[in-house]
């Protein structure tokens, strides 16, 4: 039976970086992934300029499909009243990508570099040892010298290494879905209501990205997309008559906890390291940095037994990257959450336009 020396189990982003990581510093390397690649999912699909910077050290960058993306050059907060703010995006700012061409992109450059993708690989169970992994699945067991999860916001890996911690406060969910229309303009605009955000993202020459965020008790009834719109008047009259791009597609409970990030021979990776909220948009940056660091890190880690202790240079980076987008993520919550608070201070903030490009820059570089 081949032994790899990495095996991850999921083909997303986060797993797909981590695997070219890894192969093209001369590991033998498989990917696993349940379904079919490139996958779509529901997702905000802008990516600010450090997960730019990372997939051109990747080489996918070059691989996406220009068709399929939109570049903005900012970020404009709008109230319920019409006040808005607005500011500007470091360097050449940010990309809304539609998440099938990211992945598509992604999965041209593993497969350029010689990662093994395996479709429709179910991982069914996993047993660690002092000298490896073993993964049993409905095609056979795949043994690796290394495991690495990537395996989303419900990580059954996580949960089956005993790292889940249950997360506590409200929960929250999103839905998604694209339109073809020229976007109207070229920042990334958060829409407020009560309880609910819309977050529009240029993500092609002629489509926009719409994506809604919301918690428990918010919407009474059944959950829909066109329930969430009547919520904005404004993007409702932009929408109109505008022809649906893609399917409705959800996700939730958002926010997700792990005891830790390391153990013997596993990593978790991406969505199943953790998760805050998609509010920031930052969750694509968070992934594409951790796999990064991982991916570099494993050569060294493993010639040194893939212990804890050797992993847990990542589980430090990690923790400095994530620290950052939680204290955002959370302040930025916790305004959505009080509309009492947040209609002053997003007046205040436009009043000072200098003030929020400051904070923006602070929270993307």
């Amino acid at each position: 039976m081949k032994r790899y020396d990495v095996a991850v189990v999921g083909g997303g982003p986060a797993g797909l970086a981590v695997a070219i990581t890894t192969t093209a510093r001369g590991l033998n390397t498989v990917v696993l992934e349940r379904a079919t690649v490139p996958a779509d999912k529901a997702c905000g699909e802008g990516l600010m300029p450090p997960a730019l910077a990372v997939l051109d050290r990747l080489g996918a960058l070059a691989l996406l499909d220009r068709r399929e993306s939109s570049p903005f050059i900012g970020i404009r907060y709008v109230q319920e009243d019409g006040s808005t703010v607005e500011g500007l995006l470091p360097g050449t700012g940010g990309l809304g990508v539609r998440r099938v061409a990211l992945a598509s992109a992604l999965v041209a450059r593993a497969r350029d570099v010689g990662v093994e993708l395996r479709e429709r690989t179910q991982v069914l169970s996993h047993r660690r040892a002092s000298e490896g992994v073993t993964l049993e699945t409905a095609e056979g067991p795949v043994e690796a010298r290394m495991l690495v999860a990537a395996d989303g916001l419900g990580s059954p890996l996580r949960r089956a290494e005993g790292l889940d911690v249950e997360s506590t406060g409200p929960r929250r969910f999103g839905l998604r879905r694209h339109f073809q229309l020229e976007p109207w303009t070229p920042y990334v605009e958060v829409h407020f209501a009560d309880g609910v955000e819309a977050y529009v993202t240029p993500a092609g020459a002629r489509r926009v990205g719409l994506a809604f965020l919301w918690e428990d008790g918010i919407v009474d009834g059944r959950v829909a997309f066109d329930t969430m719109l009547a919520r904005f008047p404004r993007l409702t009259e932009r929408l109109s008559g505008a022809t649906p791009d893609s399917q409705v597609r959800g996700a939730g409970p958002l926010a997700r906890v792990a005891r830790a990030r390391v153990a013997d021979r596993f990593a978790l990776v991406g969505d199943a390291a953790g998760y805050v909220d998609a509010l920031t948009g930052e969750g694509l940056s968070l992934a594409f940095a951790c796999a990064e660091s991982l991916g570099t890190l494993l050569p060294d880690a493993l010639a040194k037994g893939a212990t804890a202790d050797a992993l847990r240079p990542y589980e430090a980076c990690f923790q400095r990257v994530f620290r950052k987008y939680a204290w955002t993520t959370r302040a930025l919550l916790m305004l959505a959450r009080r509309p009492r608070l947040r209609r002053p201070v997003v007046r205040m903030l436009a009043r000072a336009p200098w003030l929020f490009e400051r904070i923006l820059h602070a929270v993307v570089t």
